[in-house]
């Protein structure tokens, strides 16, 4: 594998990692914007200019960009989170100069009324369906809690009201002022001659207005507390709990990603023998969340509402205890193990190369290989765990409950 990185006139920053051994490449731009960067009244237009994406643009109708994308048989999508908006395929190499043409167009559509107010509706659908699936209640009433008065509290499908109010006009600012090519990473991975990316990116980018936009990072001070839906209809509690992690930018956040999985990955941890393998609880896991400038521990959880107390206080008793003694040698070479495994089987396809590429570029304006990355996680020790548990130890700083029930007591 080789690295290679240009920068355009405009300042469009271009990442790459070739390997002609594959068969396939990927390519995505990662727009530095998301919910985090929306003012209240805008709240929802991320995730809604994502869709708006794929309605034409000045040379292609969205029959059109359907079609192409069908016809090189691309594996193509797009996704908004709270500080990236993606947009990738995945193709051939013969198929790369059509599908590098119309990635690109899509990322200045044209934005039209008609398109507005009939994509409007299916996003008001799309957050009427969310609010029927309570883990994801309970995930946005966490984020919420936790993050007040920070941009990470801001929700990504934005609020029925929000996006109800969104005019046109304003999506059509927040496009200009967002989606300037210095605020844009291209990365590439796959097989691929580099020349010809640059040329490409030259032909159908170089015109994109130039600039970036300033993104407060401040690291977030959550006051914490309890926030309780209640639905009565529901047969589960639903619970998310959320503690202070380490960063994105944090070197603390290789001993975080290891942490949560000897203490709360879907199999093999300390949560899974403990509480999901006894039948205690239908789901429980521990995920760790890296951000700009913040970071969190989130604990997911759903059990009968009779148990939901003591299920909680004996997964507070877990943390209390790594907090306390930290975790065996065994654990942390079982779990380096675990990661290893997802971070070579990853990389075995372009597009699993991908979001490592584009995020370690947008987050840390560097680029780890694979081979970076397995050295990083063999060189961990006891030691960096027992730091990040002294800098971010586990726990439950806001609880986020959805279900029959009207009280939580937590510890």
């Amino acid at each position: 594998m080789q690295f290679h990185q240009h920068t355009l006139g405009n300042g469009l920053n271009i990442v790459a990692e070739s390997n002609p051994s594959v068969h396939s490449v990927a390519l995505g731009f990662f727009v530095r914007t998301g919910a985090r960067d929306e003012a209240p009244e805008l709240n929802g237009v991320s995730h809604f200019l994502e869709h708006m994406a794929f309605k034409g643009t000045e040379r292609f109708t969205a029959d059109d960009v359907n079609r192409i994308f069908d016809e090189v048989g691309a594996e193509y999508n797009a996704s908004t989170s709270e500080e990236v908006t993606l947009f990738y395929g995945a193709i051939l190499p013969e198929y790369l100069p059509q599908t590098f043409e119309l990635l690109s167009s899509i990322l200045y559509p044209t934005l039209r009324q008609d398109d507005f107010d009939m994509e409007k509706k299916v996003i008001l659908e799309e957050i009427s369906m969310y609010e029927d699936q309570p883990m994801h209640v309970a995930y946005e009433a966490g984020m919420l809690k936790h993050f007040a008065g920070h941009p990470l509290g801001t929700s990504i499908l934005g609020t029925l009201d929000s996006v109800g109010a969104l005019t046109a006009e304003q999506m059509q600012q927040y496009h200009a002022d967002h989606y300037r090519a210095g605020n844009i990473t291209l990365a590439i991975a796959g097989n691929f001659d580099f020349d010809q990316i640059v040329k490409l990116a030259e032909q159908h980018c170089d015109h994109w207005p130039s600039g970036t936009l300033d993104r407060p990072i401040h690291e977030a001070k959550p006051q914490g507390g309890i926030s309780i839906v209640t639905q009565e209809s529901r047969n589960q509690q639903n619970i998310v709990q959320m503690t202070p992690g380490p960063a994105a930018q944090d070197e603390l956040r290789y001993a975080a990603e290891l942490l949560s999985v000897i203490v709360g990955d879907d199999g093999g941890s300390r949560i899974y023998w403990e509480l999901v393998d006894p039948g205690l609880v239908e789901f429980a896991e521990l995920g760790y969340y890296d951000y700009d400038g913040s970071g969190s521990y989130m604990t997911w959880m759903s059990s009968q509402p009779e148990t939901t107390e003591e299920n909680l206080a004996r997964i507070q008793e877990i943390y209390a205890t790594v907090n306390r003694e930290g975790v065996t040698e065994v654990e942390l070479e079982q779990a380096k193990n675990k990661v290893a495994s997802r971070v070579v089987l990853r990389s075995e396809r372009p597009m699993g190369r991908l979001s490592s590429l584009g995020s370690n570029w947008v987050y840390r304006k560097e680029y780890q290989s694979v081979a970076d990355d397995l050295a990083i996680l063999r060189g961990l020790t006891l030691d960096d765990i027992r730091k990040c548990l002294d800098a971010y130890p586990l726990g439950a700083c806001t609880t986020a409950a959805v279900g029959p029930l009207k009280e939580l007591q937590v510890s």
